[in-house]
């Protein structure tokens, strides 16, 4: 971004990260327990509220990615503002954090999965499913920034597909 952006866009990027703090401890949050309680509902041989417990857990993600998604879009402006957003940044953190809050469902519900697939035994599938989106925006990020000449707007969206990747390859699982 700073090669093909500039400073505004690095700063627009730091202005929106908080946003995808909080979408992350929370989803960390719903993950690591209902992946506590699946392992513990499965080594007491209780299979059925194991499976109770994976679907509270997954609609909980459900909830709270509705509820900041929601957020995110009606007061996108005034929590940048709360983040110390410049006049400077607003357009270039604008474009960039409406992109990100519309990947926000993705992102969470993706680690919330990743979590439970962890706990179920197959850590090395959660792995593979987070290096993917990792690599994909690794390799998206220059195309949609320079070859697209996107700007901001295309690391995020770089961001957002990778995220959608991990999302749909932990759905699959």
């Amino acid at each position: 971004i700073g090669w093909g952006v500039g400073y505004l866009g690095n700063g627009a990027t730091n202005v929106v990260f908080p946003i995808s703090v909080i979408a992350m401890s929370l989803s960390f949050m719903i993950a690591d327990g209902g992946a506590a309680y699946m392992s513990l509902k499965l080594g007491e041989k209780k299979k059925e509220d194991a499976s109770r417990g994976v679907a509270n857990a997954i609609t909980m993600a459900v909830f709270v990615s509705i509820l900041l998604f929601t957020i995110g879009m009606i007061f996108l402006p005034q929590l940048l503002n709360l983040f110390g957003c410049t006049d400077g940044l607003r357009e270039y953190a604008l474009g960039y954090g409406r992109v990100i809050v519309i990947g926000l469902p993705f992102y969470i519900l993706g680690s919330a999965l990743n979590g439970m697939i962890r706990a179920d035994g197959s850590p090395k599938y959660a792995m593979a499913s987070m290096v993917t989106g990792a690599i994909l925006n690794i390799v998206l990020d220059p195309i949609f920034i320079f070859a697209f000449k996107w700007g901001v707007k295309g690391a995020a969206w770089a961001t957002v597909i990778s995220q959608l990747v991990t999302f749909i390859l932990n759905v699959i699982y």
